[in-house]
C-alpha cells in the first residue's frame, strides 16, 4: 500500500499544494492524511495513524522531509519512533 501524509503548521501554510503533489505521485485521496495544527506542541495524530498501520512493503510518500517536523530534531525522532515500534519497543495506541 502507499500512504501520503501531509502536515501544515501555520495559519499561512495550506495543505492544497502537498494534496496536489501526492495525487500527481499517484497516492489515492482515501489513503492521504493530514495533521493540521497551528499551536508549537502538536499531537500528530494522523502521522501516529499511517506509522502504526504500516507494514513491510507499505510506502509512506511526503512531499518533502520538512513536513515531519520543525528540525531535525523532530524528524529524527519520527524516525526513530517508527524504528522503535518495528522493534517491539513502542506501542501504537
Amino acid at each position: 500500500m502507499e500512504y501520503g501524509y501531509i502536515r501544515v503548521s501555520t495559519k499561512e501554510q495550506n495543505e492544497r499544494r502537498q494534496f496536489i503533489a501526492l495525487q500527481e505521485f499517484g497516492i489515492k485521496n482515501s489513503r492521504i492524511h493530514v495533521d493540521k495544527q497551528l499551536e508549537k506542541n502538536f499531537e500528530r495524530t494522523q502521522y501516529r495513524r499511517i506509522v502504526c498501520n504500516l507494514k513491510c512493503g507499505d510506502t509512506l510518500v511526503i512531499k518533502s522531509i520538512d513536513r515531519l517536523g520543525r528540525n531535525y530534531e523532530e524528524i529524527f525522532g519520527a524516525v526513530e519512533d517508527y524504528y522503535k515500534r518495528k522493534t517491539g519497543g513502542y506501542c501504537c495506541d
